[in-house]
């Protein structure tokens, strides 16, 4: 089978259930989330996330070479093939969170509170956790991924399915994209970074206080403020909050000490 066909398959797989997994870690497990409310994991209107994609991707890749080159014979070299994996998969989640941060000016995830983080945007606790998915992954999904692409091969006409993904896709991302460069032109301009979770309960917040009825799809929207409104509020707030601390991180009392 073509291999661009079979790397748009994977892809599409991996960016709908990696969207289907974060909604429900962050429904039940995210601490960002205390009020354990159903919330889109995505940038983008539709359910898909494409850093699980491509994810995917790289976990197929180096699970078929891994293989082919006999590393899956003996323990210590399924260790290396393991290793080799979660360390790719953890510079697929560096070199993502980094374009955000330097090109977009935007922070998706924040790991600043966890040890031996490096920029907030990759720590050891969730490099674990990425060895632990690769896996999950080669021992119990790549044998059922291998089935899938065995079976797309008898159906190509499932193909039509994937273009579709592809088309609605792009659309989709050059639709976001206007809340990506509103966002990026207030960071440059205020000379600081947004933290996408935060903006997005900051504007679910002020939709509550009046009652409006938040959207799941479009997190983003602008039914009460502008996005550069709710942005330099939530900017405010936050620099509010530090005046309040001294360096030492305690609260100052009411004569500012």
């Amino acid at each position: 089978m073509n291999i661009f066909l079979t790397f748009a398959y994977l892809f599409f797989i991996g960016s709908v259930l990696g969207w289907v997994l974060e909604l429900f870690f962050r429904r039940f497990f995210s601490s960002a989330n205390p009020e354990r409310k159903w919330i889109n994991p995505g940038f983008c209107t539709g359910p898909y996330l494409p850093l699980y994609g491509t994810g995917l991707c790289v976990l197929y890749a180096l699970a078929k070479v891994g293989t082919d080159a006999g590393l899956t014979d003996v323990w210590w070299k399924k260790l290396i093939l393991l290793l080799l994996m979660a360390v790719s998969m953890t510079a697929v989640e560096f070199v993502a969170g980094l374009i955000g941060l330097k090109v977009m000016h935007v922070r998706y995830w924040d790991y600043t509170k966890q040890w031996g983080n490096v920029m907030g945007l990759i720590c050891p606790k969730f490099s674990l956790a990425w060895a632990l998915v690769c896996a999950i992954y080669l021992y119990g999904i790549h044998p059922n991924v291998l089935k899938a692409l065995e079976w797309l091969s008898n159906n190509l006409a499932f193909s039509f399915v994937i273009g579709l993904f592809f088309g609605v896709f792009i659309i989709d991302a050059a639709n976001s994209a206007q809340v990506v460069v509103k966002i990026r032109e207030f960071a440059k301009r205020e000379q600081v970074v947004v933290v996408y979770e935060q903006l997005k309960a900051h504007i679910r917040d002020a939709e509550d206080k009046i009652h409006q009825k938040t959207s799941f799809f479009r997190p983003f929207s602008e039914k009460v403020r502008t996005l550069p409104e709710y942005m330099r509020e939530m900017v405010e707030k936050e620099r509010e909050k530090l005046k309040n601390f001294d360096l030492g991180g305690h609260r100052k009392t009411g004569n500012g000490h």
